[in-house]
């Protein structure tokens, strides 16, 4: 019988061992083997837990049991679940984990222990919740050179731009109706500032071109900004707005990973996505664009992705020698977001409305400008053509040196 450990007793952790022992029978099945939970790390006190018998607070009780050979990392943050992932795996024990925080960080390092110790190091629930995205990217479409991934990633901010959209809230007003229903952390800064999608773009980026893409390499924005004014000016053509990651493949070898609001065509599948939903399309050279949608956080979902890597892992006789990438010394791999070209949704307020209006026409051409129910005299918004972002924000330069001032600046979604 294989003995497997948990660390963290928490929203994943205590849904890994409750989609275990509900689902058992099933799970051994599809293992080929007896496999059962021996110890659940947690300094934490769970007298009432039917599972209070397997709990210890020492973690060289899992480390030092040959027993294990599996353990679910479900604490979050990188320490100290770096140290105790790391040690795991020296050890030969495989490693499953839903924690993007540390795979983002410390995942090429982590994989390479793995494979020195011939083990593995999976992480499906990371990027994706319940969704699976990980697997196929690196087995079902390995076929395939992956020209670009955009998805929406975080279940937390798509809620609140739903809100805004469908119930005219406001964008705080929305946060705290999230962080009521629990969809919210009491400090959401990493949702609303868009670090949890780029954590996860990070690691579908690396999974998908093959360097370690780190966080502080990929430009990121959130949804703080977004007005009900934008709300309106997006419906007015035909827009949605999300909180979108992509990663695309240049002409120049490079890539280019971005985290932005963007104006997202009602054409497209991601609009459609609402709520706390995920959605990531795939485009692949030879399959075309293929769509994972589903619940991309929770308990029972993120566990579900947890539990299926464990089975995995227990099956699996040597490292995975697909899911995988190098360490990056240099950065000359990813192109700056400022050379990339888009179209971007602008609103500006102006004493002489008229001159910035001939003045947004000579800087930009021929541009698209929007309507709303209630529009201000003193204020204008527009679709720019596509050209380089660089020029973009020099010709808002020449704007506001004009005397505009520009309130409102989000990406229009190219797809």
């Amino acid at each position: 019988m294989d003995k497997i450990a948990v660390l963290g007793f928490g929203v994943v952790g205590s849904g890994t061992v409750e989609v275990f022992y509900n689902n058992k029978e099933s799970i051994c099945k599809k293992a080929g083997k007896d496999l059962d939970i021996k110890h659940i790390l947690d300094l934490r006190e769970f007298p009432d837990s039917p599972y209070a018998n397997k709990l210890t607070k020492d973690f060289n009780d899992i480390l030092n049991d040959d027993e294990i050979t599996v353990v679910a990392e479900c604490m979050g943050g990188v320490n100290p679940a770096y140290e105790f992932s790391k040690q795991l795996l020296q050890k030969g024990k495989s490693v499953v984990t839903s924690n993007k925080e540390l795979v983002a960080a410390k995942g090429v390092e982590l994989l390479a222990i793995a494979k020195a110790n011939d083990c593995n190091y999976m992480f499906e629930a990371s990027v994706g919740g319940g969704i699976p995205i990980i697997r196929p990217l690196h087995q079902c479409l390995a076929a395939n050179k992956i020209e670009e991934i955009v998805g929406i990633l975080n279940g937390t901010t798509n809620f609140i731009l739903t809100k805004m959209f469908k119930e005219q809230m406001s964008f705080y007003d929305a946060l705290s109706m999230a962080q009521k229903l629990g969809y919210a952390e009491k400090d959401p800064t990493a949702d609303v500032e868009g670090h949890d999608a780029c954590r996860k773009i990070c690691i579908l980026s690396s999974l998908a071109y093959g360097k370690h893409v780190y966080p502080e390499r990929v430009h990121t924005s959130g949804i703080s900004r977004v007005t009900i004014e934008d709300v309106e000016y997006a419906e007015s053509c035909n827009y949605s707005i999300k909180l979108i990651g992509s990663v695309k493949a240049l002409d120049n070898g490079k890539i280019l990973p971005i985290v932005r609001v963007a104006f997202v065509p009602k054409s497209c599948l991601l609009a459609s996505v609402d709520d706390v939903f995920n959605a990531i399309l795939v485009k692949g050279d030879a399959v075309g664009d293929v769509i994972f949608y589903g619940q991309g956080a929770g308990k029972e979902a993120t566990a579900s992705a947890v539990v299926a890597d464990i089975i995995d892992a227990t099956k699996a006789e040597h490292t995975s020698i697909s899911q995988t990438w190098e360490t990056s010394s240099n950065y000359d791999f990813i192109e700056s977001y400022k050379l990339a070209k888009t179209s971007m949704y602008i609103r500006v307020t102006s004493d002489n409305i008229k001159k910035t209006q001939d003045k947004i026409n000579e800087q930009f051409g021929f541009v698209k400008f929007l309507s709303k129910k209630s529009k201000a005299d003193n204020e204008l918004a527009f679709i720019t053509p596509q050209m380089v972002e660089k020029t973009i924000d020099s010709k808002i330069d020449a704007l506001e040196i004009d005397g505009a001032n520009v309130i409102g600046k989000i990406r229009v979604l190219d797809i």
